[in-house]
């Protein structure tokens, strides 16, 4: 858990630092943001190759008393790129002052480069525009020595941190290039991919490999064995960025950029029929899409939507990325994707469309996602599962979700799923799909976590034999009055105090207690978790239709409704709990302050402009 927060104040220490910098330079955040995320990509690949190196001189054979020194293809079996020592970070940090520091940087990525045919001409080479002291601050910032010691995969996830960071400030030609993680691992935990060909056609900068590649991984196998994985993008600067992600996270692919990366005009891989996963987050509600060039570039299952018969263009290309993610799927294959939430409902062609789509039987589940998910934009959103290979009792079945009031609040801005938050929805599709273990497992994962804070605390309320997920709600909420009642007496004693010895024990004890009241607080939030799951499905997990969340829908109850895959059409809306105060009563204690305010500025406005006339005629 402290390992976690450590990670978490990393993240904001270093980009605090980094965008310092960019914030005293002319630089704009466009010019800033692909030479930072490379150096952030050369600090992995130097540690990544540090210890393989360390690795292979450990049995490394010897001649006439030498170490045979090591070989680039050494680091090609595992997995790791061989650096030259000028393309090696602490090298370019210990450059002496007299140097020029750029030609170095941009000397550094050249040799990168060539020692990966996946990174050829993608690496920055522009940092001469930096001041040779920006560069050397930045370089510095990112030798943290902590890096190496938290360890595992802390690089790619501050990659990551630093892309979304970027994000809100950086825009693409088509909107946005990051797909915030949250999304992305909702469609991941849905798909649950294991092996076999995954494709991205929208592929921006990489999110969807990366947190495919992290399932896999975390499942015990290999995903670069297991997984190939492809992507077009049509913004270049975009496709640089996803490259770069993957090598973060040391995943291979094969990456199509530029016109033959248009989506709505090529198969640039050939792949339509042959994937076994689709993942995109493509532009919503593009315009003007040439309907003879679509036609002609096939993937239709459906035909095409409305098209314009003057212009002879498409107006809305919503569903031919529907009919596109359909399209490359093999006859076992899942696919996930964003969508416009306007699209689950779309009249004339997008309806004649969607009713062949559920009368295929293969769409899965329909999750809508209420405003602020994205960091560039705050319309809502809907998430669109297809399965070609569903268990027999679901194939004229759709799972609904309407997820729309069930989110962490990241600030007033932005909205995401906690992991919990994740893992429950997750959970509510394993009952769908008739997986009952491994519901049970993840209520077994609550206990564990919850087991594990428990031992953090010698507290005798844990002991309780019948402990229950309410109980535990109420043992950590007498924690956190504990906490915060620790932590005003002390902040009171500091204002007390006046030697600073004293001073400095008070600060290090507040800074202590601060730190155990936020894993209370984690902890709570986990609990709160456990009982929104429970209190619907039960420990065991017994699926059942959930008013105002979930519902499993017929073929027929769709057709109903006009074929409509609106979630809220279909699970309806949740019963208000009585607050106990009477609405018309209300009312008119509000209109009465009201008036009451009103009359009183008008008093006050009167007042103000009776001192304006005197002070004119003086």
């Amino acid at each position: 858990m402290t390992e976690k927060i450590n990670i978490r104040k990393l993240e904001a220490d270093l980009w605090e630092s980094a965008d310092l910098l960019r914030a005293g330079s002319k630089l704009t955040s466009s010019q800033y943001c692909m030479p930072v995320l490379a150096l952030l990509f050369l600090r992995y690949a130097y540690s990544r190759f540090k210890m393989v190196e360390a690795e292979l001189l450990k049995n490394r054979p010897s001649r006439g008393g030498r170490v045979m020194p090591v070989e680039p293809s050494d680091f090609a079996a595992k997995s790791a790129l061989y650096l030259p020592r000028e393309a090696q970070f602490d090298y370019l940090v210990n450059l002496s002052d007299d140097q020029p520091l750029g030609e170095a940087v941009n000397r550094a990525m050249t040799l990168v480069e060539e020692q990966s045919e996946q990174l050829t001409g993608i690496l920055p080479k522009s940092y001469t525009m930096f001041s040779d002291e920006l560069l050397r601050e930045l370089l510095r910032i990112f030798n943290n020595k902590t890096l190496d010691e938290i360890g595992g995969d802390v690089i790619g996830r501050i990659y990551e941190y630093f892309l979304s960071k970027f994000a809100k400030a950086v825009a693409s030609d088509d909107g946005v290039f990051f797909t915030p993680k949250s999304l992305v691992k909702m469609l991941v935990n849905v798909l649950e991919p294991e092996q076999g060909v995954m494709l991205d056609p929208a592929c921006g900068s990489g999110g969807m490999f990366v947190q495919t590649g992290d399932f896999v991984n975390a499942g015990g196998m290999n995903a670069n064995t297991q997984m190939t994985f492809y992507g077009q993008e049509k913004v270049e600067y975009n496709a640089q960025l996803c490259l770069m992600n993957m090598a973060v996270h040391g995943l291979n692919g094969r990456i199509v950029s530029g016109d033959e990366a248009n989506s709505f005009y090529h198969d640039a891989h050939n792949l339509a029929g042959k994937c076994d996963y689709v993942m995109a987050n493509p532009p919503f509600n593009v315009d003007k899409v040439k309907s003879e060039s679509a036609s002609a570039a096939g993937r239709l299952p459906f035909g095409l939507p409305g098209v314009n018969a003057k212009t002879k263009e498409i107006g809305n290309a919503n569903y031919l990325w529907i009919s596109y993610f359909y399209a490359y799927l093999n006859d076992h294959g899942r696919a996930g994707f964003v969508m416009a939430s306007s699209a689950t409902d779309s009249a004339n062609k997008d309806r004649d469309i969607r009713e062949k789509l559920v009368l295929t039987g293969d769409v899965d589940v329909m999750v809508s996602v209420g405003n602020n998910f994205f960091y560039t934009l705050s319309l809502p959103c809907s998430l669109w599962f297809f399965d070609k290979a569903k268990r027999l009792e679901n194939k004229n079945r759709v799972l609904f979700i309407d997820a729309r009031n069930y989110y962490t609040v990241v600030d007033r801005t932005l909205n995401e799923w906690s992991e919990w938050q994740l893992k429950n929805l997750q959970a509510i599709v394993h009952l769908y799909r008739g997986e009952q273990n491994k519901y049970k497992a993840l209520i077994n994962e609550y206990w564990n976590a919850l087991s594990e804070h428990a031992e953090r605390h010698d507290n005798a309320a844990w002991q309780d034999r019948d402990m229950t997920f309410e109980k535990a709600l109420g043992v950590l909420n007498s924690e956190e009055a504990m906490y915060k009642k620790y932590i005003k007496d002390q902040q009171d004693a500091l204002k007390k105090t006046k030697g600073k010895k004293e001073k400095d024990e008070l600060k290090a004890v507040i800074t202590s207690n601060e730190a155990e009241l936020a894993v209370t607080l984690e902890a709570k939030d986990m609990v709160n978790e456990a009982i929104w799951l429970t209190s619907k499905f039960g420990l065991e997990g017994e699926y059942q239709d959930v008013l105002g969340l979930c519902k499993i829908a017929t073929i027929q109850e769709i057709e109903e409704k006009n074929y409509s895959l609106t979630p809220g059409a279909y699970v309806g809306v949740a019963e208000v709990e009585d607050d106990g105060v009477d609405f018309h009563e209300r009312m008119n204690e509000i209109h009465t302050e009201l008036a009451s305010l009103n009359k009183e500025a008008n008093v006050l406005m009167s007042e103000i402009m009776k001192e304006w006339e005197t002070l004119n005629t003086k």
